[in-house]
């Protein structure tokens, strides 16, 4: 390590990090089985500090084994809902308890502000304590036909859940898929993502805490090319949740169709932001400032195209634009810190490159390049562009990083037609007073979802996903318990039965000799 990075790095990098990170397969820490690794870089000096096990096949069959054993011989379907539930709410009880190291790690391994990964840390206790009471309280349908026939639902756990997860906020939403997914009695392999596997590793420790049974939960590192190639494939593993971009859904998709999987697929974003002129201004420019800039710019419902009605345009993009440059770009540990350090050079580079497209496709009023006093690691000024068009690339395309386009509008009828005029459909929101504008505009939007005059406050009972290439089914509430069961439908008879006679009537041609022509 450089002078300088070792200077970066004191007083930020969290005690007692790994030597190495394995996986975990059957009750087990292991190594790959070929003996691979791959580098895992800090995002504030890009230089690696721990190396993880590199999966491929071999490690996903080993993984799946275990999972496919502990679901057909082991405890864990079987046991009731309460039993269940006890199990999870301890698992919530210890994430809670940890939430500061689980911060720290997260933080240091993503780059995401210390005070927001808190907050994704205690969302993922949230996570497995709601669906440790969903799976108690939860009532299946049961049809009446009276005097005649009673018919009910049994639901049943499907088996082994592939889940691969994303490198932004990792642990909550690996909390995401981990909690439904265990609280209906399946079993898993958990592929993280290769940039930020550090938190994954924590969720081992956590569960054998718990009680978890033995084999329940694996868990594979590794390129999504390997490991996240393997794990779709897989004939043992009939279902698979995906969150990551729409190219690799598509992928993911086509790998699962000979197999005819079940997939939930939560893909990628461009969602808007819809201010008309009637809007709280104050509230607006709050709102759609921390929806593009918090968690690093890197969350798939980012409102990242604001639509601003002319009206308000100009006043608008003033107060948006010196806002925005007051946010506190610094290091991930620091609690002042608003907006910290990309995830990867890879994601970096990426990023940078759509702000030199967008110098050449739309003005710059704000940020425009690496963030000032950081000349080391993958820091990015919080960056405004406007007057954006909308066959822009900026416009068009999912930047997922601290990039916003504004863009002008006169109507309301334009204004739905820049809202729905890119493939993506997975957020947006409108800000206005206008009561029957409102629903009636919130209606219109292809979007999965939509907040009005609020930020993405979620209620964890409503279905989370997207339309068009945004995403495949959804999940959360009920939607998840629907996903990761089989729903068997159960008839019973209660009267006379009425069965349609058919080969009554005989025919047979039969000697005369014969005594009993039956």
């Amino acid at each position: 390590m450089t002078q300088t990075a070792a200077a970066l790095t004191e007083n930020r990098v969290p005690a007692d990090l790994p030597a190495r990170i394995q996986h975990y397969i059957d009750g087990e820490f292991v190594d790959s089985v070929d003996g691979d690794t791959f580098d895992v870089l800090d995002p504030v000096t890009n230089e690696t500090y721990v190396q993880a096990a590199a999966g491929k096949q071999a490690d996903i069959d080993r993984a799946v084994a275990a999972a496919r054993r502990a679901f057909t011989e082991g405890p864990w379907p079987q046991m009731l809902p309460r039993e269940r539930s006890r199990v999870l709410h301890r698992i919530a009880d210890i994430v809670e308890s940890r939430d500061s190291r689980l911060a720290a790690l997260e933080s240091f391994d993503s780059g995401l502000p210390i005070t927001q990964a808190l907050g994704q840390a205690r969302r993922a206790a949230e996570n497995f304590r709601f669906f440790a009471d969903l799976i108690v309280a939860q009532a299946d349908d049961t049809f009446k036909v009276p005097g005649r026939q009673i018919n009910y639902v049994n639901r049943k756990p499907i088996g082994v859940a592939g889940l691969i997860t994303p490198w932004n906020t990792p642990f909550m939403l690996e909390s995401w898929k981990l909690g439904p997914a265990l609280a209906t009695g399946n079993t898993v392999v958990l592929k993280p993502a290769e940039f930020t596997p550090l938190s994954a590793s924590l969720w081992a420790g956590i569960f054998e805490e718990a009680g978890l049974p033995q084999g329940v939960f694996n868990l594979v590192n590794g390129l999504g090319e390997d490991a996240g190639d393997a794990l779709v494939k897989h004939p043992d593993v009939p279902l698979i949740s995906f969150t990551g971009e729409s190219r690799t859904g598509q992928i993911i998709f086509g790998n699962a169709a000979p197999f005819l999987k079940g997939l939930s697929m939560e893909l990628g974003g461009k969602s808007p932001a819809v201010v008309f002129a009637d809007a709280d201004l104050d509230a607006a420019v709050d709102a759609t400032i921390f929806g593009v800039f918090s968690l690093n710019g890197e969350r798939c419902t980012a409102g990242s195209r604001i639509l601003v009605q002319r009206d308000i345009y100009d006043e608008f993009v003033e107060r948006y634009a010196a806002q925005a440059k007051r946010v506190v770009v610094g290091y991930p540990h620091d609690p002042a810190t608003e907006v910290g350090s990309l995830v990867h050079p890879e994601h970096y580079d990426k990023v940078m490159s759509y702000i030199e497209i967008g110098k050449t496709e739309a003005r710059l009023v704000a940020g425009g390049g690496r963030a000032k006093g950081f000349e080391t690691g993958n820091f990015v000024a919080p960056t405004v562009f406007v007057d954006v068009k909308p066959e822009a690339r900026i416009f068009q395309e999912e930047i997922f990083g601290p990039v916003v386009a504004i863009t002008p509008f006169d109507t309301d009828e334009e204004a739905l037609a820049l809202a729905n005029g890119v493939k993506y459909g997975l957020a947006a929101y409108v800000w206005t007073n206008d009561l029957k504008r409102a629903h009636n505009f919130a209606q219109a939007i292809d979007a999965g979802m939509v907040w009005l005059n609020s930020n993405n406050v979620r209620d964890l009972r409503t279905p989370f996903g997207g339309v068009k290439a945004s995403g495949l089914g959804h999940e959360g509430g009920y939607r998840s318990i629907d996903f990761y069961t089989d729903q068997q439908a159960v008839h019973i008879t209660l009267g006379k039965v009425h069965n349609p006679s058919f080969g009554k009537n005989e025919h047979h041609v039969t000697d005369v000799d014969d005594p009993d022509p039956r």
